[in-house]
């Protein structure tokens, strides 16, 4: 039995996704098996139900945890408030409380440049990542506030380090840190936790950047200090839960970024 036991985690963008070696390929997937282990009630979302319906069947077998897919998409010209709050209904109705919130899901144009970004390129950045940040966050305060919770937002070094060809993914992701400083201090009465995490995993995602845009990977993405790229479950998905703890209340409000298997507090 972990220390998460009888809690509730919805991690949005928590589908499975496999890497080229097999191994876990999504910091979302990783995140959930790392809350699995501790025994928490897990509700993922995404837009591929095949990939959500993956992670549920491995996840129940493999930690014998409670897993609720929901299939959500926040886009431009959706009710996006519609469709968080649908997440937030069946969440509720399964298990009757959220205690932490993961805002991980974010698509976007990578390698294209700025000069070269339409706004349907520019809109998927900021509505999957962005303003799905805002809704979700809007719509899980009050049962946040009940359950003294914890927020955990995903950020990026796109935005610390201005990378090449990632404007709209940029723009976002420092809109999320932005957004989350602000939760930091407003909830912090609340006893909400709020964090945001600017991480460097190796996933199916950057194998395909790497893949369609070679000069642009080889601008931004370079090998951490420790010589490894940060593991989804062990590093990332182990400081998440860390997170989560009662340990790290004094916390919130912090900027945790991994590379690498090191975390810094800038």
């Amino acid at each position: 039995m972990g220390f998460l036991t009888g809690k509730t985690v919805i991690i949005t963008g928590g589908g499975r996704a496999v890497l080229r070696d097999g191994r876990c390929g999504s910091i979302g997937y990783g995140i959930a098996a790392a809350y699995a282990k501790e025994g928490a009630n897990i509700v993922i979302t995404g837009r591929n139900v095949q990939k959500l319906t993956d992670a549920k069947e491995e996840l129940e077998r493999l930690y014998g945890i409670k897993v609720l897919p929901v299939q959500a998409d926040v886009s431009a010209g959706s009710d996006n408030e519609a469709v968080v709050e649908n997440v937030v209904k069946q969440t509720k109705d399964a298990f009757g409380r959220i205690d932490v919130l993961i805002n991980n899901a974010q698509a976007s144009a990578s390698g294209v440049t700025l000069a070269d970004h339409t706004t349907d390129q520019f809109n998927l950045a900021l509505y999957s990542g962005l303003y799905a940040t805002f809704y979700y966050m809007k719509a899980c305060y009050p049962h946040l506030k009940e359950t003294k919770g914890s927020v955990i937002n995903f950020a990026s070094g796109a935005g610390l380090f201005g990378n090449f060809g990632q404007c709209a993914y940029a723009a976002a992701k420092e809109g999320i840190r932005g957004l989350t400083r602000v939760a930091a201090t407003e909830w912090g009465k609340d006893g909400i936790n709020v964090n945001i995490v600017c991480p460097l995993a190796w996933t199916a995602q950057l194998e395909n950047f790497q893949e369609a845009y070679p000069e642009a990977f080889k601008q931004n993405v370079h090998m951490p200090p420790a010589g490894h790229y940060g593991d989804a479950e062990l590093e990332i998905g182990r400081v998440c839960v860390q997170l989560a703890s009662p340990d790290f209340k004094y916390m919130s409000g912090e900027t945790i970024t991994l590379e690498g298997g090191m975390g810094q507090r800038p």
